[in-house]
């Protein structure tokens, strides 16, 4: 076992990591039907593995690439199938780094556009800031043009603000991705 797999440097600078040299296709954890991972009731997926490894990270464990279990085509069947609840909104990745795990998570977010198009909405959470994923690979910026609300940002423990909706810290931001994109800025939502 690659023993870089196991954590990454603390809180980086991002570098050109790749998907595929980190990700364990793991995920830690997924939750149906919650009301705390972005705006309505949302299904929830906690990718495993992080480079950034914040101090005071709240989900420090996962930060290994090797934690939880295998993403299974079982797994993404019950995701898909959970979000056609009516009273479900949308889809939410967390980590762990959703831009480390594109190999699971593009052909997941695929098959909710195809399957539901606009009506379910895609939240992300991620280390990356909205202007280094612009500059990163290309499988980061196509995970980038299929969701819809972007939270950016490493978590840092010296602007830690528990009054934050959505965010723990107060140089994160919530990102509409369409939005920014087209107007070429970034568009708060």
């Amino acid at each position: 076992m690659d023993s870089r797999r196991i954590i990454g440097p603390k809180n980086p600078m991002a570098k050109e990591w790749l998907a595929k040299d980190w990700s364990c296709n793991k995920v830690a954890d997924y939750k149906p039907y919650n009301f705390v991972d972005g705006e309505g009731v949302r299904c929830s997926l906690y990718v495993s593995g992080c480079l950034f490894a914040c101090p005071g990270c709240y989900n420090k464990k996962i930060q290994n690439f090797n934690y939880g279990i295998d993403y299974t085509e079982e797994l993404e069947n019950r995701i898909i199938s959970d979000l056609s609840a009516d009273y479900c909104q949308g889809l939410t990745l967390l980590g762990g780094e959703p831009m480390l795990n594109t190999t699971i998570l593009i052909p997941l977010c695929q098959k909710v556009r195809k399957m539901y198009g606009a009506d379910k909405d895609i939240w992300t959470w991620t280390g990356y800031t909205w202007e280094e994923l612009l500059k990163e690979s290309d499988d980061k910026k196509e995970l980038l043009s299929l969701i819809d609300i972007l939270v950016d940002g490493r978590y840092l423990q010296e602007k830690r603000n528990l009054s934050l909706r959505f965010r723990g810290s107060n140089n994160q931001r919530i990102i509409k991705v369409a939005e920014s994109i087209e107007k070429g800025r970034v568009c708060l939502w």
